[in-house]
């Protein structure tokens, strides 16, 4: 099933791809929600402005999300406060509730019907044993003189234990509202293309940059990197300071008047709810079944752990969407917005929202903004992408490590742990044929699809993915269908096929 942001009748807002050389002031490559943020104010500015996609408008990470725009990113502000201080801590709240006053002041200026609605935000309990964590972060945020909650009842359809409460969030449609940032660049001149991937980008002698794609040439001032996945791997080195996680969604259909407010709760397993809505009514949108990508999963791990929440309290509901997302994670939890690297000068990146993307998107667009027009920005040392602290980072860096090199190397001496013949239909797996590595599908008729099965992005050994019935990599999270066509970066080449005709 499709995402139900994605399903919308967009016939109106259909953009070509790159068919000739250009130039401009500012290419920014993604068309996600920091990518049009960002082409959004600078256009405003009187920059011109060039986006290219290698999708659709959102197709990818922003119209899979659960759409939550709030400075409330689980229990974070007492982690803060013990790693890096009050002022750090303060400061990050502090650019996150600008960032959602930041949309509204979009949505209102340029009069975007995007179903925007005011809501109270809860990282709520049913543990007794979590209670401790709840209050500790109550206190922390209250520290940092921002107004929140401990509150015992929502309006949950069961009992909790205890929630921390964050007023006047907000959630939205965010194609609706991506849509709106489009008709807005365009009437500011922006250039917006789609279907055009991105494969290199190169600087030149005059200090202006090359961007190549498969056909074609843009020379731009600046560069903004807004591909979710960084996909320059030299230099910034983002492969080694992020992994990605994959969480599912479903949109039900409940038969009955729902709740207002947006919740989370802070351990595994994790439920999101918000509603949402849907032709005329209110949907329940619960989220879950979070894993690092790459990992193996199953259906009851994921979707199945979510349609079974949702029938323990709406016994009689029907699940009308089913989809999942993937999401930048970096080592210490803080994105990374900034100058891409100190040796490309001018190349900008904003990455690792690690599931809060609505407000940190905007966040990021400003900073790098500022950055572009040459002004300095509060907020941006929070996120400078440069930093690395070892010490810190040390468990999480070794795990991501290792992972790589059992991918890239370990993995490819293992023996495969099926045959041909046992792999079903509608399921796949790896095979070896005179020593040689083969990634097996076998479609619901049985008709064979074969890949080589190594990442095209550094060559980690993928793993199938039987949920959703595609190539995965474990170490930098990105994603090919059957037919090994790439649908996730940061990779953006395909597979190689085996044509067994």
């Amino acid at each position: 099933m499709n995402s139900l942001w994605l399903d919308l009748d967009r016939k109106t807002n259909q953009y070509p791809s790159l068919s000739n050389d250009t130039e401009t002031d500012v290419c920014i490559i993604g068309a996600g929600i920091l990518g049009l943020t960002s082409a959004y104010y600078l256009s405003n500015l009187g920059f011109k402005v060039v986006v290219l996609e290698k999708d659709d408008i959102g197709e990818k990470t922003t119209g899979h999300t659960t759409a939550k725009i709030t400075s409330q990113h689980n229990l974070f502000y007492d982690y803060l406060i013990h790693s890096y201080g009050k002022k750090f801590a303060s400061d990050y709240l502090q650019a996150n509730e600008k960032a959602i006053q930041n949309i509204k002041q979009i949505i209102d200026s340029e009069k975007i019907k995007c179903d925007f609605q005011y809501q109270n935000s809860y990282v709520y309990t049913t543990q007794k044993s979590e209670l401790k964590a709840i209050k500790k972060e109550v206190s922390a945020v209250e520290s940092l003189g921002f107004p929140c909650e401990f509150v015992t009842k929502t309006g949950l359809p069961f009992e909790v234990e205890g929630a921390i409460c964050f007023k006047n969030q907000a959630q939205f449609h965010p194609l609706k509202y991506l849509d709106g940032l489009c008709h807005s660049i365009i009437s500011h001149d922006g250039q917006i293309y789609t279907n055009t991937v991105v494969t290199n980008v190169e600087k030149n002698t005059d200090a202006t940059y090359l961007v190549s794609t498969n056909n074609t040439t843009v020379k731009s001032k600046f560069v903004i990197v807004a591909s979710h996945y960084p996909f320059i791997n030299f230099p910034g080195f983002y492969f080694v300071k992020m992994y990605q996680s994959t969480s599912y969604l479903i949109a039900v259909d409940t038969k009955k008047t729902l709740f207002n407010g947006m919740y989370i709760n802070p351990s595994s397993p994790t439920f999101s709810y918000r509603t949402a809505k849907y032709q005329g009514k209110e949907l329940l949108l619960i989220g879950g079944g979070d894993h690092k990508t790459g990992q193996p999963s199953c259906y009851q791990d994921t979707y199945g752990i979510l349609e079974q929440e949702a029938k323990k309290f709406y016994p009689n509901c029907e699940v009308l969407y089913r989809w999942n997302t993937r999401d930048c994670i970096s080592l210490d939890k803080i994105p990374y917005i900034g100058p891409y690297s100190p040796t490309m000068p001018n190349v900008f990146v904003g990455t690792g929202f690690k599931k809060w993307g609505m407000t940190l998107s905007n966040v990021a667009a400003n900073i790098i903004t500022d950055e572009i027009c040459g002004k300095n920005n509060k907020y941006a040392y929070l996120f400078k992408p440069s930093r690395l602290k070892p010490i810190k980072n040390r468990d999480e860096m070794k795990n991501i490590l290792v992972q790589s090199t059992n991918s890239l190397v370990l993995n490819k001496f293992k023996d495969a742990n099926m045959s041909f013949d046992e792999i079903k239909n509608n399921s796949g797996s790896i095979i070896e044929i005179h020593n040689e590595k083969i990634g097996i599908y076998k479609s619901p008729e049985g008709k064979i699809y074969a890949v080589k099965p190594m990442c095209t992005h550094l060559g980690c050994l993928l793993s199938w993915n039987d949920v959703d019935k595609t190539w995965d990599c474990p170490c930098h999270g990105s994603r090919f269908d059957f037919q090994g066509r790439n649908l996730y970066d940061p990779a953006f080449k395909n597979l190689e096929v085996y044509d067994l005709d």
